[in-house]
């Protein structure tokens, strides 16, 4: 009985504690991840848990954004998780998300893991057309993209046909052209390959200054009314405020920047904007829900909040922040640096090593060519050595025949008859044996010519094999002495001397190097309107490539309105200078007469 009721308490004790808690699953850009919290927990109580799990610390541009019914909200830090308005049912979905965008993304996203997840909700807004891009901005990106992806460019890696699964442009500007999927990667390709040498983050960067520059990004659209019940759109970014027609997100015909705004408000569905300029009004306006209100506070607060931190000295949080991303950096850098050291002497002997195992098959076939010769001279020799024997033979024999063709003349005088007939016949026999004597001579004389030539090509015959021998042993000794092919990772003899230890990779940081750090950012300032130059020739020569391949009636109303501001010279930053020229009074009473 005792034990019964033991583990009843015990259940009950479970259950109490299972009821003290929720789940909470957070998407973020680059993982799902899941939370017990407590019943008591405040919305900072679970921010700040998601952002030591990432080891965030540029936890201002983010926010917790869960939906609620046809629109968004995001998490109040000081209000209590669960007094949300939101679904109940668990785990509760929330969305790790940028909720504000830097003014420069370069100086003021200072983690690596702060500028990854902007680049990664960057690039999808991008991809799912929610920001505008144009096609040859968007084959750029796509480049960088893909480095940050795969890193350096390797023909015999990334061959024809590796980005094929991948997704890297928008399906707007792939309907655009008359373009095979290969023909997009073959651009990208070309582009991806002149990224070399730079690293994931600064891909990723690199991603992040040319899409800052495009008309849409970092801004939340709005659909508000005037006094005069204008429906409009009210555009709220790092900036200021932005008023824009229904059919055009890309250029706003009045900007508001946040150090012309006072003081902003609603009541209901109606919100209110009080400038500095005393002589200017409030301008008001009318939105479609009380909850879009609220998000448009909430967003314009934040927004103004960082506009005057950017102008402010850094705390020390940030100061020390900075600092050491400096340090990182500048780490990263030289440890770059001596990789890219240790690559290039590490390819300069293997192309040392290349050309003496090239010398050395060289050499091999030239002494089997040698040898090869070596072998036909000594036929050669055997060949002529039989040639002068036979000759030789042949004089021996010739010479036999004219000694007994002399002896037969002598015994043909001697014996010869005395008659006239007999003595003509005999005359006649002599003068036969005579001529044919004379022949024999001669072809004995020829014969033994041809022995004396015979005997003499056998010598030279000999001395071709002698010189083919020692060639034949100046190659072997050669071969014998020929040095062993280097390995991957060995030095050429005159390189200079680096002296790397594989189990220490630390650094001093001393004067010297960050002297030279300071040198080479002061370097990068004056060589940034040449990059900026180059940039903008890379996407005149990307579109020219493929303009010819458009197709005129497939393209939306953000393209031609894009391209007509092109045309006329109008850029994001030009046409905000622009538009703040104005009086705030002015463009007030503009706002309410539209």
């Amino acid at each position: 009985m005792a034990s019964v009721l033991a583990s009843k308490m015990g259940l009950s004790s479970l259950r109490r504690k299972q009821a003290k808690t929720f789940n909470v699953a957070v998407v973020t850009m680059d993982a799902d991840l899941e939370f017990s919290c407590e019943l008591k927990w405040k919305g900072k109580d679970l921010f700040e848990l998601v952002c030591r799990t990432l080891g965030l610390r540029e936890t201002w541009f983010f926010g917790l954004r869960y939906d609620v019914k046809d629109t968004v909200a995001w998490l109040k830090m000081d209000k209590k998780v669960l007094d949300h308005d939101m679904p109940k049912e668990e785990p509760i979905v929330f969305h790790f998300l940028a909720k504000f965008y830097p003014e420069n993304a370069e100086e003021e996203l200072v983690q690596d893991i702060t500028q990854h997840l902007f680049f990664l909700q960057v690039k999808k807004s991008i991809l799912e057309e929610e920001i505008y891009c144009p096609p040859e901005a968007s084959v750029l990106l796509a480049s960088y993209a893909v480095h940050a992806k795969y890193g350096d460019y390797d023909p015999n890696v990334h061959k024809p046909g590796f980005l094929s699964q991948e997704e890297l442009l928008p399906k707007r500007v792939i309907n655009l052209y008359q373009m095979t999927a290969e023909m997009w990667e073959e651009r990208i390709t070309v582009c991806y390959a002149e990224h070399r040498g730079r690293t994931r983050d600064e891909a990723e960067m690199e991603y992040l200054k040319i899409a800052q520059d495009l008309e849409m990004y970092g801004i939340n659209y709005f659909s508000i009314r005037n006094k005069k019940g204008t429906s409009l759109l009210l555009g709220v970014d790092a900036l200021g405020l932005h008023i824009y027609d229904p059919s055009n997100k890309l250029t706003p015909k009045i900007s508001f920047p946040w150090n012309e705004i006072r003081n902003i408000s609603y009541s209901d569905k109606e919100f209110a904007i009080k400038p500095l300029d005393k002589r200017a009004d409030v301008f008001k306006f009318n939105s479609s829900k009380l909850r879009v209100n609220k998000l448009i506070l909430q967003l314009c607060i934040g927004n103004h909040d960082l506009f005057i931190r950017r102008r402010r000295i850094d705390s020390l949080e940030v100061q020390q922040m900075k600092m050491q991303a400096r340090e990182e950096k500048a780490r990263k850098q030289m440890e770059r640096q001596r990789l890219e050291r240790e690559k290039q002497l590490r390819e300069e002997a293997e192309r040392a090593r290349d050309k003496l195992e090239r010398r050395l098959i060289q050499l091999q076939d030239e002494a089997h060519m040698a040898n090869e010769a070596l072998l036909r001279s000594e036929e050669t020799a055997d060949l002529l050595a039989e040639k002068a024997q036979i000759a030789e033979e042949e004089a021996k024999l010739l010479a036999q025949k004219a000694a007994e063709a002399e002896q037969e003349m002598q015994r043909i005088k001697v014996t010869a008859i005395r008659t006239e007939e007999e003595k003509r016949l005999m005359e006649q026999k002599m003068l036969e044996a005579e001529m044919l004597a004379l022949k024999m001579a001669e072809e004995s004389e020829r014969r033994a010519n041809e022995a004396d030539q015979l005997k003499q090509d056998l010598q030279e015959a000999r001395e071709s094999e002698r010189k083919a021998k020692n060639k034949l042993l100046e190659l072997t000794s050669k071969s014998a002495y020929s040095p062993v092919p280097l390995s991957a990772n060995a030095l050429p003899p005159d390189g200079p001397n680096f002296n790397f230890s594989m189990e220490n990779l630390s650094f001093d940081f001393k004067d010297t190097d960050m002297k030279r750090l300071s040198m080479e950012i002061e370097k990068e300032k004056v060589e940034y309107m040449e990059k900026s130059k180059h940039l903008q020739e890379q996407l005149n020569e990307l579109k020219t490539e493929i303009e010819s391949l458009k197709l005129k009636e497939r393209e939306t109303p953000l393209d031609i309105l894009h391209n007509e501001n092109t045309e006329k010279g109008t850029s994001k930053q030009s046409n905000f200078k622009k538009l703040t020229l104005q009086s705030t009074k002015s463009r007030v009473a503009f706002f309410q007469e539209l």
